[in-house]
């Protein structure tokens, strides 16, 4: 009897730990606070049934009424399940569970539903009447909507999910495992109600199987509430094999081989509950190589932090999320890997043994040696871009000055040779000889190499300064105070009027210019209510020659581009309500770090 009182005393305790938890824990798991309620009515009703043996038959009204909510406790636990599987069943259905749960509760409350007698070797406990198998009843059925709901869900559901689901009916068939111990002694078996000694894993594998390596404190206090539960399994054990091995009986002797038997076993004990709470804690030169293998093609940070996951995720059956960025909200547990320099930090294992540790330190390092590669591999790229680009303007430096030394001396012959001739054509012949230049000088600015020449500059007067020259602009609000900036103000300037131009080119209407400090940066909006950019172009919109306006020359957007790299911004089609096109200017606010 004391065994059985320990058992049922320990899963009280446990119970309201792990309601603690998953309280603490709730936003972590879909119907966590139903969950606990529901821990909480199992942790109520354990009470009521242990009163009468902890005060005597003084307890016992109090703990009849204790008992009697056992149904519409029985209704959390179905609203837990159509909550926590997703299963799409009407609301009315979850009220329906409630008010049966709740009428059942309330006529065990105002009729006696039960009495209270003592069997041996379990004590006193509760034997109902016709109302309390009515209530019975009730319970059942919400019990068993529940598992219906459950296995419902898990027909659906994809993993982790669905061993979450699974982990939940597993542990309603141990309930009910366990519970058979009273049944046992109703039915007046001369067998010793053992299942009632299973009860402390019943709440262990209800919140373990649901939050298993989300929360990994839950998880230790999982783990310690299963070495205690085997470890009572090992006494229960020593106490039953004692008559076997000794003629005689004896309490000392039995405490002894029961003290003997739980010291000797807890060692291995404790190391069989690690790798069953958590599994996979150990790696092999094979995993890592096969690890390494996996992680070796990803070309950017993204793709290697999504191998990462699905590698580490697999390995321990659920979510484990791999950042590179200290700043990135947390979903525990992760691994985050820091930039600049490279470095692991763990978050959300320190209650996690030395053997998962290791592993999560194993797979760090190869995520960050691959992160390293990463980085390296994409750096070299940006280089090799910007000698190819180099190049590139270097040849079209070299031509664009041979063109311009070899077509100026033809320009002032054709336009002295038509001096003349009537006015019409001495306009249109200086018309394509201003365009010809106007061509010749884009080139040698766009090609030939230039250095910024910051200084602060006031970003608001110098759009008004634009805006000045084309009186269709019209300024927004956010130019209507001073927005300081260390920038080149003759390369800004520059780049402005190229698209305010092209504006005037493409729209007859206004043109709207305005500015905003979005978080790190400023941004510059050009908008017009133009025809708008056709979509074959937008992807090479800003290289050279690839959109050219009626008189332009093909390379204005393709200096805005280079102005707004040489700045460490950059220019972008962008949308903005009211407005057909706009062109978006960001620079790096450096205001914002003085």
């Amino acid at each position: 009897m004391l065994l059985i009182r320990f058992a049922l005393g320990f899963s009280l305790f446990e119970t309201l730990v792990l309601a603690g938890v998953l309280l603490a824990w709730a936003d972590r798991v879909a119907g966590g606070r139903l969950l606990a309620a529901f821990l909480i009515g199992i942790a109520v009703w354990i009470t009521g049934n242990e009163l009468p043996n902890w005060f005597g038959l003084g307890a016992a009204p109090v703990a009849l009424r204790l008992m009697a909510m056992a149904p519409f406790v029985s209704a959390f636990f179905f609203h837990f399940c159509v909550v926590f599987c997703r299963v799409p069943l009407g609301r009315g259905w979850v009220v329906a569970g409630y008010a049966l749960g709740g009428t059942a509760s309330l006529l065990a409350q105002v009729w006696r539903a039960a009495e209270i007698v003592w069997f041996e070797p379990i004590g006193w406990i509760a034997i109902a009447d016709p109302v309390g198998w009515a209530a019975s009843v009730a319970w059942i059925v919400l019990g068993v909507a529940g598992v219906a709901v459950l296995l419902r869900g898990f027909a659906q559901a994809q993993p982790p999910v669905r061993q979450q689901i699974a982990a939940v009916t597993a542990s309603c068939l141990w309930g009910l495992v366990c519970l058979s111990g009273y049944g046992l002694v109703l039915l007046h078996l001369p067998v010793y109600p053992a299942p009632l000694l299973l009860l402390p894993l019943y709440p262990v594998i209800l919140v373990y199987g649901i939050l298993r390596w989300g929360v990994f404190v839950a998880n230790a206090w999982a783990g310690r509430a299963l070495v205690w539960a085997l470890l009572l399994a090992v006494g229960v054990a020593i106490v039953a094999l004692m008559p076997l091995l000794l003629p005689f009986e004896s309490r000392w002797l039995n405490g002894l081989a029961v003290a003997v038997g739980c010291l000797a076993l807890s060692g291995p004990v404790r190391r069989f509950v690690q790798r069953l709470v958590y599994p996979g804690g150990e790696a092999s030169a094979a995993d890592l190589q096969a690890w390494r293998e996996a992680l070796l093609p990803a070309e950017t940070l993204d793709e290697l932090g999504t191998r990462a996951n699905q590698l580490l995720s697999a390995r321990l059956g659920t979510a484990v999320e791999v950042v590179f960025d200290a700043e990135t909200a947390p979903i525990l547990p992760r691994l985050n890997c820091h930039r600049a320099p490279w470095r692991l930090s763990l978050e959300g294992w320190s209650a996690a043994p030395p053997g998962q540790r290791h592993l999560a330190e194993l797979f760090g390092s190869l995520v960050l040696e691959a992160a390293v590669r990463v980085e390296q591999a994409q750096q070299l790229a940006a280089r090799e871009r910007e000698r190819q680009l180099q190049a590139r303007l270097a040849e079209l430096g070299a031509l664009a000055a041979t063109v311009a030394h070899d077509i100026r001396n033809p320009l002032n012959i054709i336009s002295m040779a038509v001096a003349t001739a009537d006015t019409d054509t001495r306009r249109e012949v200086a018309d394509q000889v201003d365009r010809i230049a106007h061509l010749t000088r884009d080139l040698l600015d766009y090609a030939k190499p230039w250095k910024l020449s910051t200084a602060e500059v006031d970003v608001a007067e110098l759009v008004r300064r634009v805006a000045r020259r084309a009186p269709e602009v019209e300024l927004g609000a956010g130019l209507q105070q001073p927005l300081p900036a260390t920038q080149d103000a003759r390369r800004v300037e520059q780049a402005l009027t190229n698209l305010v131009e092209n504006a005037r080119t493409a729209s007859s209407g206004a043109i709207h210019i305005d500015a905003e400090r979005d978080g790190s940066q400023l941004k510059l909006h050009v908008c017009d209510n133009g025809p708008g950019v056709p979509d074959a172009i937008r992807e090479r919109l800003f290289e050279p020659f690839a959109s050219r306006s009626p008189g332009g020359t093909g390379l204005g957007l393709a200096i805005v581009a280079r102005v707004m790299a040489a700045h460490g911004g950059t220019a972008a089609l962008t949308e903005r309500p009211g407005w057909r096109t706009c062109f978006t200017l960001s620079f790096p606010d450096d205001t914002q770090h003085p």
